[in-house]
């Protein structure tokens, strides 16, 4: 337990100063591939069922949601048992090994330094008075439409990507490794890579991915509100509104189709007293989604920076606090 928690604390570290170790292939492109895989073959079994005789709209729709189920359990269950299963193997040789090991995973699945850097780029172009170069990087971090943004429109996107993605790209994962490593840790990258590629509310997906965006909900669920909790103290080590983010946290966390991405971004609208979100557009469609905060003052390009520190002070906060926790109940196990 303790060489688990030491192997977290590095791997975060590791992430904080050098960042994503680009020039090595990175796991979750092969969770990727496999979903990619998975899906193409049961797909497959899919269509092949429906030749047969099966025209009942319900009866496919259900085959395609057991199919998405299937491959959700399949995914998840190798994501963790792979690598807990060289971890083991890597135990027998030489704990050094292991450990060496489990932190250079835990280093590849925290986000924190590549979300930074990603909305670092927005910040710069921005800075320059490039609104066309800005829309692009802010292209890269965001799924809404980007081509007719403004400056006021670009700075929303990238600061409301890096509140939200404060927990689903930095913090769960955290939650996650301190809980079992590196191996709960890659389940729970798998499980936000399937929502990401399945979780859509289109025709292709609208059964297939049922499960998989379910599923991703279901597994940020306390992690997202955590997080809120340590933003929100957070907020008040970097100078900004403490108390107006808990206000606004009360107030605008359930405005969203997510039952989960509201609660940091709202936390976030209130610490930095702007409003965020409202409607957007997505693949050349309005949809239309309620504001989050007040605007107190306009949103300004510095905004982005300001959430970047408040992104790193919420996951410094927790590796502490559960960290402390954690070595805690290992000295009493």
């Amino acid at each position: 337990m303790i060489m688990s928690l030491a192997a977290c604390a590095a791997g975060f570290l590791l992430d904080f100063i050098f960042g994503d170790p680009v020039w090595l292939y990175h796991p979750v492109r092969l969770i990727g591939k496999g979903i990619a895989f998975g899906e193409r073959q049961l797909r497959k079994l899919c269509s092949r069922r429906q030749r047969q005789g099966s025209e009942n709209e319900q009866t496919d729709g259900r085959a395609l949601v057991a199919a998405g189920a299937i491959l959700w359990v399949c995914v998840a269950g190798l994501s963790f048992l792979i690598p807990l299963g060289v971890l083991m193997l890597a135990q027998k040789i030489h704990p050094a090994l292991r450990f060496v090991l489990e932190t250079f995973w835990c280093y590849q699945i925290v986000a924190a330094r590549c979300l930074c850097k990603e909305s670092g780029k927005v910040y710069d172009r921005l800075k320059d008075d490039d609104l066309s170069g800005a829309r692009k990087a802010v292209s890269m971090i965001v799924g809404r439409d980007t081509e007719k943004l403004s400056v006021e429109g670009v700075t929303k996107a990238a600061v409301e990507t890096v509140a939200e993605n404060t927990s689903d790209g930095v913090t769960a994962p955290l939650i996650y490794m301190l809980i079992g490593g590196a191996p709960l840790g890659f389940l729970y990258k798998a499980v936000n890579t399937m929502d990401s590629m399945l979780g859509y509310k289109n025709d292709k997906y609208l059964y297939f991915g049922r499960v998989p965006a379910k599923l991703d909900d279901v597994f940020n669920y306390i992690p997202s509100r955590i997080t809120a909790v340590f933003m929100i103290a957070a907020s008040y080590v970097c100078g900004l509104d403490g108390k107006n983010a808990w206000r606004i946290y009360r107030r605008d966390r359930r405005k969203h189709a997510s039952p989960n991405a509201a609660q940091t971004e709202a936390v976030c609208a209130g610490a930095l007293r702007v409003q965020l979100a409202g409607d957007a557009v997505y693949f050349g469609k309005v949809y239309k989604k309620e504001f989050i905060g007040d605007a107190l003052r306009p949103v300004e390009p510095e905004d982005i920076r300001r959430t970047g520190r408040l992104m790193y002070v919420t996951a410094f906060l927790m590796l502490i606090v559960f960290g402390v926790v954690k070595y805690a109940l290992g000295i009493l196990v």
